[in-house]
């Protein structure tokens, strides 16, 4: 089964990065994450990021897919995005649909009524990620890894992650609040857009310390 996609990915990404506008104490927190994963890059040659959420349906996976593209956009080939939870459920509809509208393309590799697996790509794409709602010791998540949370539960009640080389606390606003409501669409495209700002500034950050 393919979804169309909607739009390009990178001017959607490039809009998002453009209209970001950072507080002091998020640029530092994501200057801090940035410095982290290029030194681990520098010292191990590649890096390992997964992010974290209670039941990795939201905003977890819009960190993994855009730190994904973020990483490719950048050139930064030997970096790897996770995303998982202290349970799982299911990649919300609605998270898919935004990422959609956003310009991924989503293929069906293996039905699930509960909790289907997608491979996600885009239009020049070098690789592919698969996408699916998993835990922390799922087998797909590559360790050591720099653990990101991205929701305050996650951060307060996470059970102690083994083999994780960091810990960085990026919380955002949970989209689910506007589940059927008449603008669940207009908030998950929200979510998208600022976590794709976001990935953006974090990732150019990586790759210009990386440069320097």
């Amino acid at each position: 089964m393919n979804i169309l996609h909607k739009t390009n990915v990178k001017d959607f990404f490039e809009r998002a990065i453009r209209n970001t506008k950072l507080d002091i104490q998020r640029e530092t927190l994501l200057e801090n994450i940035a410095n982290k994963i290029a030194k681990t890059i520098l010292k191990k040659g590649e890096v390992n990021i997964n992010f974290i959420c209670t039941h990795n349906s939201r905003r977890s996976q819009f960190a993994q897919i855009w730190a994904y593209f973020a990483m490719e956009y950048y050139g930064i080939n030997n970096g790897f995005s996770f995303s998982s939870g202290t349970s799982a459920t299911t990649f919300y509809t609605s998270t898919l649909k935004a990422l959609e509208e956003s310009g991924f393309k989503f293929s069906l590799e293996e039905f699930s009524h509960k909790n289907p697996k997608y491979i996600i790509n885009y239009n020049g794409a070098k690789k592919e990620i698969l996408g699916y709602s998993k835990v922390v010791e799922d087998p797909i998540n590559k360790t050591p890894f720099i653990a990101i949370t991205t929701c305050g539960n996650a951060d307060e009640n996470c059970p102690v992650i083994l083999e994780v080389s960091a810990r960085f606390h990026l919380p955002y606003k949970d989209p689910k609040w506007s589940d059927d409501e008449d603008n669940e669409k207009e908030i998950y495209l929200n979510t998208s857009k600022i976590i794709a700002g976001e990935m953006g500034i974090l990732f150019k950050k990586v790759k210009e310390q990386l440069l320097s």
